[in-house]
């Protein structure tokens, strides 16, 4: 009998889980579909994944890229990927039997259904929201949760043991009992915590500050069949970084969002970061822009707070952080910022 890749259709819940549970047992794979796409773009999905046709042996999930660089890609995990990365997660977040996780993050993306694999596969006590609501966050009884730095503002902090921050950068004053991880689909969840790979995880900086991830929870393959790991193991991630001197990991962010302004590089995030407690920005994007003169410019779009911020204000601001050539030279007002699911912005 022939092993294929089966779609779950249904939002978060009990029903959900009973459902991977049978495409498992059956010995197929499963694609979770993100209940919020209309019904074109669902069913264009379900193409591009090739849902009805054949995984191979041991493939037990496909999951869609956050597609923040792009169009989605279909991410092939396999159980020995989902175990690995359950056991190794579990390890260093101390998890007990005492533990409970809460899955409230879209179960289409590996930050939300990475709390379900886990929670399965270690038998740790699981509660699943058909979506993120305060109020059930806030009074589910559970002591470790998963999150992005938007979701973060509406949760009390204290209700949880701990909890996982992933997506976009995180607030500068997170809560205590968070942590910060860096993963991508591709590595099945966050495999750098605070910094500090997790156990069986190798990171390499390259000489142009690449970074490289290996270990067993990364993919097996994309869905069209190609392999990005090189003969080695290693995953080129696209994301640049160093190593601090106290040996832990900073991610500087995507190859492609670097501004060259002037011969000088300014990394969005960092801009973004000093902006964040402007008074008058309730959000903001920062992006490279060309121009004949500079190369780039560092420009910013900006959701306004209770008052609309003048580019003047917003240079200022930036220069107590960071060198005047960071400081954007033109902003932008807007209504709203294009964001992923999770939360990463989409810079395109």
């Amino acid at each position: 009998m022939t092993n294929r890749l089966v779609a779950i259709d249904t939002p978060g819940g009990p029903g959900f889980v009973d459902e991977l549970q049978r495409i498992w047992d059956a010995g197929d794979a499963a694609f979770p579909v993100d209940q919020r796409l209309p019904p074109p773009a669902k069913a264009a999905m379900l193409t591009a994944m090739r849902v009805g046709e054949p995984v191979e042996p041991g493939d037990a999930l496909v999951i869609a890229t956050s597609g923040s660089t792009g169009e989605p890609k279909g991410v092939v995990l396999t159980h020995d990927a989902i175990a690995s990365s359950a056991e190794a997660t579990s390890r260093r977040l101390g998890v007990t039997s005492d533990d409970r996780w809460l899955a409230c993050l879209p179960l289409s993306h590996v930050g939300g259904l990475a709390v379900v694999t886990r929670a399965l596969h270690t038998g740790t006590g699981l509660t699943i929201l058909p979506g993120f609501d305060d109020v059930a966050v806030n009074t589910s009884g559970t002591t470790l949760v998963s999150l992005v730095a938007t979701t973060l503002r509406r949760v009390d902090c204290e209700r949880f043991r701990t909890i996982v921050l992933g997506g976009s950068r995180p607030p500068s004053d997170r809560p205590p009992n968070s942590v910060t991880t860096y993963g991508m689909t591709e590595t099945g969840s966050g495999v750098v915590y605070d910094g500090v790979p997790l156990d069986g995880v190798d990171v390499a900086v390259d000489d142009d500050d690449q970074i490289r991830l290996r270990g067993p929870m990364l993919l097996r393959c994309y869905r069209d069949g190609t392999v990005p790991l090189d003969a080695d193991g290693w995953f080129p991630t696209g994301d640049l970084g160093c190593w601090l001197d106290d040996g832990r990991l900073q991610v500087e962010g995507r190859q492609g969002d670097l501004i060259i302004t002037g011969g000088e590089n300014v990394w969005p995030e960092a801009v973004e970061a000093a902006l964040a407690d402007h008074p008058d920005v309730a959000d903001v994007m920062v992006r490279g822009v060309a121009d004949p003169e500079w190369g780039q410019l560092v420009v910013a779009a900006i959701v306004p707070g209770e008052s609309v911020p003048t580019l003047e204000s917003i240079r200022s601001h930036v220069k107590q952080h960071h060198p005047g050539f960071m400081a954007p030279k033109r902003i932008e007002i807007v209504t709203s910022l294009p964001r992923t699911a999770i939360g990463k912005l989409r810079r395109a």
